[in-house]
């Protein structure tokens, strides 16, 4: 029996805010749909399945959060928060989804590099304390054609799907100015490749909404 109750996408939405992220199926549990739903600073994590085993399947989720990403339960076990008390929507999405798809090149936060996807570049990202916020420093090593300009799209993908400030050419930080490195680590596959990303997430977008519009949120 889930300890989840039985509630309509209205009820849904009524009680914990919109929905920021919708997985439209759960490739680790019988395909069904996972939401994510924001209000005042506070995440929920919803589905409307009531499949057996469903309870321990959401926990997982709530646990890779944490884990991935730096949050922290609030005041409900399926209900989260950033401790910067902001909500950084942008990267919430990316880090759900990475939490219930398991993509194991996201599985290890603490490293902050990576090759590039257009030069044979390699990206090191490096975070310290500047001042009253935590800044990350963005460098390149390698051989590519133009490495300055190359390293301008990459902060520029981080500006983007981050939603992070550019302090200068190589400097970036989140908007509260704290440290968050499960979710610098997260961002740094993206933000090699605007345009891919984008179709990426325009398919993504578009899966959602047959979900939601075919299932009505209907339970599995």
């Amino acid at each position: 029996m889930t300890t989840l109750e039985l509630l309509s996408a209205r009820e849904v939405v009524t009680r914990f805010g919109d929905c920021v992220e919708l997985v439209p199926m759960d490739p680790n549990f019988h395909d069904i749909s996972v939401g994510l739903y924001e209000r005042d600073g506070i995440s929920t994590v919803w589905t409307f399945s009531r499949r057996p085993g469903v309870d321990d399947r959401m926990r997982d989720i709530v646990d890779r959060l944490v884990k991935l990403g730096g949050m922290e339960i609030a005041d409900a076990w399926n209900r989260l928060r950033f401790p910067c008390g902001h909500v950084h929507t942008r990267p919430l999405k990316f880090l759900t989804t990475a939490a219930i798809e398991r993509t194991a090149e996201r599985d290890r936060p603490e490293e902050l590099q990576i090759k590039d996807s257009k030069s044979n570049l390699t990206i090191d990202m490096t975070g310290e304390q500047d001042g009253n916020r935590h800044v990350y420093r963005i460098s390149t090593t390698g051989e590519a054609k133009n490495p300055a300009l190359r390293l301008r799209a990459i902060i520029a993908g981080f500006v983007r799907y981050g939603e992070m400030e550019k302090l200068d050419d190589s400097t970036i930080t989140f908007s509260c100015g704290q440290r968050h490195d499960g979710l610098a680590r997260l961002i740094l596959p993206y933000s090699r490749n605007i345009s891919a990303v984008e179709d990426a997430m325009e398919a993504d977008a578009l899966r959602g909404q047959m979900t939601t519009s075919t299932l009505g949120f209907a339970s599995t």
